[in-house]
């Protein structure tokens, strides 16, 4: 259906390619963005208050085929979801409060405009659910989708949170509840089957995660947190990283809770609660806390509506990264550059990496 405005003329069954970079501006970049300070401009302009202190920092990451794009869900919106999610996750990890996002399109000549517009659909939304906007970014056209955006933030004065930090003796937080995504990759895959309402949540929670933004302020804010990091490419390779930037070890749990409707895809399709807590695309947080200030910790998440449980112990090096306190942990990894990269796949054939899982 043809979306014709007098503001902005160019309906969505109107490819990106008839159009050219200067109508594409005018007359659907113009129309949503031209009110931000500096549209048009060769630099971004980041609002600011008098006098606000503390480190500004910024991170900047890719937005690869998402999962739900598998599952099925192909409107472009969730592609423009996850990117900002995925920026927004990184500034989590920091402490960070969002000041806004720079979003680089490179899109194929046959996009249309109405395509584009559920794209930017997608971001702005994302990026209004977590408090911050779109300041500025580039278009350009080439054969194949990239997604590319980077996210803006400042910490609270002596407040940044990162990877070092931790000591012997920490306790772990999973921040954020995990397994919404690959639990509905098996219900896709009918290895479970839910209520009509319980399958819309987690399809909700699937399609538009949301990064622990207000979670990480929250700890940093409170001074509760001495390390964190996002768990982008699955909890092992997470609890890995921190653990090798302080020379650490870590016995890990496996009785992590999981949200009752998931639990309930667990025991359906016969995979291990701890299998689906592991693997990634939720984005939550890992964050070592003192062990006196677990409890606080957690009130102060509560306090924000996000949940959290303790999954383990930072212990020395020597001991290794065991689960259980007993065997050794090589568990789910999605690593770049590796046989695990993500690139997509086949269903089944993913879950059976992913989860290690066969697909029946």
């Amino acid at each position: 259906m043809s979306a014709v405005t007098e503001l902005s003329p160019v309906g969505d069954d109107v490819r990106l390619g008839d159009l050219g970079e200067h109508a594409i501006l005018e007359h659907i970049l113009r129309p949503r963005y031209g009110g931000v300070r500096g549209f048009g401009d060769d630099c971004a302009v980041l609002d600011a208050e008098e006098g606000l202190r503390g480190d500004l920092v910024a991170t900047t990451d890719s937005c690869p085929t998402p999962l739900v794009t598998i599952l099925g869900e192909t409107d472009p919106y969730h592609a423009g979801w996850l990117l900002a999610t995925i920026n927004l996750s990184d500034l989590a990890a920091a402490g960070a409060t969002p000041l806004g996002l720079v979003v680089n399109y490179t899109l194929p000549k046959t996009t249309t405009a109405g395509e584009f517009r559920r794209l930017l659909d997608g971001v702005d939304d994302c990026t209004k659910k977590h408090g911050t906007k779109v300041v500025g970014g580039d278009l350009r056209d080439g054969p194949v989708r990239q997604l590319t955006a980077t996210a803006i933030g400042r910490c609270v004065p002596g407040g940044r949170l990162g990877r070092l930090g931790a000591e012997v003796g920490d306790r772990l937080l999973l921040v954020g509840s995990p397994g919404y995504l690959w639990s509905y990759a098996l219900l896709v895959e009918q290895q479970a089957r839910l209520s009509d309402s319980a399958v819309a949540e987690i399809r909700e929670r699937a399609c538009k995660p949301m990064a622990q933004v207000a979670a990480g302020n929250a700890l940093a804010t409170a001074g509760l947190a001495r390390a964190a990091m996002d768990v982008s490419d699955g909890l092992f390779p997470t609890v890995r990283t921190l653990c090798g930037a302080n020379g650490l070890g870590a016995r890990i749990t496996t009785a992590i809770r999981l949200d009752e409707p998931l639990a309930d895809v667990c025991a359906q399709s016969g995979l291990g609660r701890f299998e689906l807590a592991q693997a990634w695309g939720d984005w939550t947080l890992v964050v070592a806390v003192r062990p006196e200030d677990v409890e606080l910790a957690k009130k102060t998440l509560a306090g924000e509506g996000v949940a959290a449980q303790e999954i383990g112990v930072l212990v020395p090096r020597e001991e290794g990264i065991s689960l259980d306190g007993d065997e050794p942990w090589e568990g789910i990894a999605q690593e770049r550059f590796s046989p695990s990269s993500w690139h997509g796949g086949e269903l089944p054939r993913l879950i059976t990496e992913v989860l290690g899982k066969r697909a029946s």
